[in-house]
């Protein structure tokens, strides 16, 4: 049977399998997409059923139940499951995480590519951009972005324009800012690292050879430099998909990030205020399940930097 070939899938996947951490980081990571896509389609089937999903069920009378075989994680102060919302959440995590790294891997690559490939005026206005948004404290960007939308404070075309956007994916005007907020900060560091490759591409005989051809500039950028830059991606989406979980977390936790849709930082928001009176489940629940999605995303993102371009973790 023929070897892997270096860089293809198949390599990545067989070098993430051989290594005992790497590979349980991986198995991690797959599960709780999973979890995300079955949390989605429930979403959709109740909300398309008229019916309301089992983790925003509640019943006054049995809020703050401690953990026990019928509640596994306890109950919250409306009376709701905490282990179904924790569930819940890590649907809302992985939504925002990959929507949010999805737009930032985007605006990083298009720009950096530019940027990179016809150098003089676009490289000094993608600089000059990316050199901005450097200069700004990302997470009160990202708090007052969050504010102006779910607020309400935008004008009256973009709200509505935004309120389509947020009805099209299931989501409410809080997670909506948390999308673009996180996606409108994050493609700095992914700029400059395309940019900078794609001015060592922009020099190959392959690149000089199309370019004698006449080939149009952006056919050579997309069919020929853009293919040599996806190992950068995925390093660069593993470990930003890390960041936006923490981000929405936070946000969420400081009231100005998701507003329906069940968020760990929500809960670790109403949590804390029982833990005086030691009501620790809903905070240790939704902690954990952040945890055990950040912490593997990490080493994944660590490993697959070592076997994709290792002279990014000498750097």
């Amino acid at each position: 049977m023929a070897a892997a070939v270096p860089g293809t899938l198949r390599y990545i996947l067989k070098r993430i399998l051989c290594g005992k951490i790497s590979c349980a980081a991986f198995i991690i990571v797959v599960l709780y997409l999973l979890l995300s896509c079955g949390m989605e389609i429930y979403a959709y089937h109740c909300a398309y059923s008229g019916i309301d999903p089992i983790y925003a069920k509640g019943n006054m009378s049995m809020n703050f139940l401690p953990p026990s075989a019928e509640h596994w994680f306890g109950t919250d102060y409306q009376g709701r499951d905490v282990f179904w919302r924790s569930l819940a959440g890590a649907g809302t995590a992985v939504k925002i995480g990959m929507s949010a790294s999805i737009i930032s891997a985007v605006i990083g690559v298009i720009l950096g590519m530019l940027a990179g490939y016809f150098g003089k005026w676009v490289d000094d206005l993608v600089v000059w951009i990316y050199s901005t948004f450097a200069s700004m404290p990302t997470l009160l960007f990202i708090l007052a972005f969050a504010l102006l939308v779910s607020k309400g404070f935008l004008f009256p075309p973009a709200a509505e324009l935004l309120k389509k956007f947020a009805n099209v994916f299931h989501a409410d005007m809080g997670m909506i800012a948390v999308y673009l907020g996180i996606g409108l900060t994050g493609w700095v560091g992914l700029c400059q690292v395309v940019r900078a490759e794609t001015m060592k591409l922009r020099e190959t005989g392959y690149v000089l050879a199309a370019k004698s051809m006449g080939f149009n500039p952006f056919k050579i950028i997309f069919r020929h430099i853009m293919p040599n830059l996806f190992h950068l991606v995925i390093i660069y989406f593993t470990m930003r998909f890390a960041y936006s979980v923490m981000t929405e977390v936070i946000v969420s936790y400081l009231g100005l990030g998701v507003e329906s849709a069940p968020s760990w930082g929500v809960m670790i928001s109403d949590g804390q205020e029982g833990l005086w009176r030691g009501l620790w489940w809903e905070v240790t629940a939704a902690t954990a399940l952040m945890f055990f999605m950040v912490l593997p995303l990490h080493l994944l993102g660590d490993y697959l930097r070592d076997i994709l371009d290792p002279r990014l973790g000498e750097n």
